[in-house]
This record gives structure tokens, sequence and C-alpha cells, in this order.
């Protein structure tokens, strides 16, 4: 027999992995991981946090498949809360989540996760009665809030900490990080209170970038994510500033477009001009718009041929004057409503002035009266004048085809007698 080689021997001495125990085994650890929580509590009660951490510890290692264990893992993470820093109290709840997740417990430590975010993210720590700064660089807060969606990406916690991620890279400048965050809170929560403030964001941040460069990409982002939140909450909070916002976007593109195109005018390009003049008369103001229609007069009266075909293919590009358009000749007109459906698209209305009517009477109507007699009291059928069939006659049924009538049996012949 070969001998073993010497790691096998070694082997016996390592720390094998707890199992869980069966039933019976299970009601007992249950019972002795019970007092032992119940011990532990009472030292915490009295003051002794220190002796009741090490006895939550105790019954987290010696009994890790039972209900108590749970409950001492989130009461020392507790404990590690109150005299320890943010990132070590974090990390208990974490390894508590990772390893009880089907505990009740649950959405209590995610709570506790997501408030120690808030204070890594306000730089104050809670101990006592002491306030401690906390310092904390951006990145790392971000890191908490991440981790808190993917412990539970779809909670009722995810959005918030999706937005304060979003609110972290506005406050560190970086545009384009922070527009992604808030679309992320636009369309992974679309039915939450986030998400039609994270839309509202998007169209103020690139408002704010399109006032300091020429970009018109901002312009477009801009009216595209405030559209979107005037669409979806048309009596938000937001309302107001969101069309003040559109207001300066329009104007500012149109102010773009006319200066563009004089630029083309003054080169003797006269389509291009056109064509731009008539982007300032769909998004610019009164002003803008008196402007570019005194300018595309101008190139009618010298090349009306090019300003004819700058509007060619872009029959909605003017929409200073939407009531002057011919909207017959179009071929996706199809006509108001007739008056009969318009009447049946509408909810009915309740009868508010003196029109005599009366309503039908209580008392339930008789049959339907024999032809010649006459109704009886509260009968709603008129009498008959006169005799008429109900129904139309119904004919004869006509002799079934294929079969000879039949004939006469003639009598059967007497046998005379012998």
């Amino acid at each position: 027999m070969l001998p073993a080689p010497a790691h096998a021997f070694l082997g016996l001495f390592e720390k094998k992995s707890k199992q869980a125990p069966g039933a019976n085994e299970r009601q007992v650890q249950e019972a002795q991981a019970t007092a032992l929580l119940m011990a532990a509590r009472d030292s915490q009660n009295n003051g002794k946090t220190g002796r009741a951490q090490s006895q939550y510890r105790e019954i987290v290692k010696q009994y890790p498949f039972t209900t108590a264990a749970a409950e001492a893992a989130y009461a020392n993470a507790t404990i590690t809360r109150s005299n320890s820093d943010v990132t070590t109290a974090f990390d208990a709840f974490q390894k508590f989540i990772n390893d009880y997740r089907s505990s009740p417990r649950f959405n209590d430590a995610l709570q506790q996760q997501y408030e120690l975010a808030e204070e890594a993210r306000g730089g104050r720590k809670q101990r006592a009665m002491l306030v401690l700064p906390v310092k904390m660089g951006g990145e790392d807060v971000i890191k908490l809030y991440q981790q808190i969606i993917s412990n539970a990406p779809f909670g009722k916690l995810a959005p918030l900490a999706q937005f304060s991620i979003a609110e972290i890279y506005q406050d560190l400048g970086e545009k384009d990080r922070s527009v992604l965050a808030y679309q992320n809170v636009a369309e992974n929560y679309p039915n939450t209170k986030q998400a039609s403030e994270a839309q509202f964001r998007i169209g103020s941040i690139s408002s704010v970038a399109a006032s300091r460069s020429e970009d018109k990409s901002n312009l477009v982002a801009t009216r595209d994510a405030l559209t979107t939140y005037m669409t979806t909450n048309p009596k938000g909070e937001r309302a107001s500033e969101a069309e003040m916002i559109l207001q300066q976007v329009n104007a500012a593109e149109a102010t773009q477009s006319l200066s563009v195109g004089k630029f083309y005018q003054r080169m003797g390009k006269t389509k291009a001009a056109a064509i731009y003049y008539n982007e300032a008369l769909k998004y610019g103001s009164p002003e803008a718009s008196n402007e570019a229609r005194e300018l595309l007069a101008q190139l009618a009266a010298i090349d009306p041929e090019a300003v004819a075909d700058a509007k060619k293919g872009q029959p909605d590009q003017d929409y200073t004057i939407p009531g002057a358009r011919n909207l017959k000749n179009r071929d996706d007109y199809i006509g108001p409503l007739s008056p009969e459906l318009t009447r049946l698209g509408q909810k009915p209305k309740m009868r508010a002035g003196d029109d005599n009517f009366l309503p039908i009477p209580i008392q339930e109507p008789t049959l339907p009266l024999t032809p010649g007699e006459a109704p009886t009291g509260g009968s709603l059928l008129p009498p008959m004048t006169e005799e008429k069939p109900a129904l139309l006659p119904v004919p004869a049924v006509p002799d079934a085809p294929g079969i000879p009538p039949q004939l006469p049996v003639p009598p059967k012949p007497v046998t005379p007698a012998p």
C-alpha cells in the first residue's frame, strides 16, 4: 500500500465548512441559539455593548443556519454602526445581506445602508451626541449607492439611490455622466417621482450646456427632454419652468438659424439661406419670426425659385401661420368627425333644466294584447286597429318527390272447396 502524501495528512486538521443540519438537529440549535440571543440582548440593554457584540458574533459562528443567527447578525451590524465609521458599518450590513437575504430584516438592512450613504454624501456621521466629519470622495459615495441598487435593483430605494448618483455627478460638473445617470432613472423607474424630476434635470443640464457653447446638439437634447417632461407631466411641479426653458431654447436656436442664414445670404447661396430662415420661423420668438419673414421676402424678390425649392419636402416647416394652410389638399386629411360620431364620443350629461321630462312609471306594463281588445291601465302598448297576421302564411308541405302514389290492393282470391 502506497503511503499517503503529506498534504493528505495535513487536510485532517483543516477547518471544514459547516453544513445545514437536519430537522431534529436544527430544532435543538434553534433553542440553544435563541437562549444565547436573549442573553446578548440583555447585555446590550444593560449597556454592555462590547459583551453583547461578542455574544452576537458567537451565535452567528456556532449556529449560522438558525433564525436567531440572522437576528444576531443584524444586531451586530447596528452596534457596529453606532461605534464605527461609515464604511465599516456599511460592510457589516452588506455581510448580513449576503448571508441572510431571505431574512425579514433584509429591507431594514437596506434602509440602514441608504442612511449611511446619505450620511457619507452629506459629509457627517452621527455618533451618540457628537457630529464627526466624514471624508469620502464622490466616487466612494457613488459605490455605496451602486451597492444598494445591486442588492435590490427594483426595490423602493433603488430609484432614490440612482437619482443620488446622478446628483453627485451633477455636483462634480460631469455633464455626460450625470445625464446618463438621470436617463437610467427615467428608463428603469418610469412610474416614480424621481423619473419625472430626472427628465427635467436632463433638459436643464443640456440647456446650461447650450448657453455655454454653440453646439446645436445641446439645444436638441434640451427640447427633447423638456418636451417629454411636458407630455408626461402636463401639471407637474416643473411645468412652468420647463415651458420657460423651452421658450429660451427656441429663441436661441432661432438666433443661430438667423445668423447662419445671413451668412449664406452674404455668400450668395439663396436656397441655403432660405432653409435657415424657415428654421427661424419654426422655432423663433415673434421678433425672430418677423425678421426671418422679412429676409425671406427679400430673397423671394431676388430668386423666387430658390426660395420655393427650399420649402420642398418640408411642408410643415413654417409653424407661424398654422391656420392659413389648406389642410383639405393634404393626402392624410380625413376631415372632422360627423355630428353623430361626435355625440357618441361624448360622455352623457345630467339634465339641469325644467324640460317637462317625466320619468317612466314604476308600474310594470302588461303583456301584449290580443287583436281587438283595449289595453288595460298601465299598458304601454297602443290598441291594434286591425287584425294582422303576426307571421307570413306558411305554405303547405309539397309531396315528397320520387315516391309514387299508392295503388289499391286487390282482394285475395278465394280457393274453391275440393
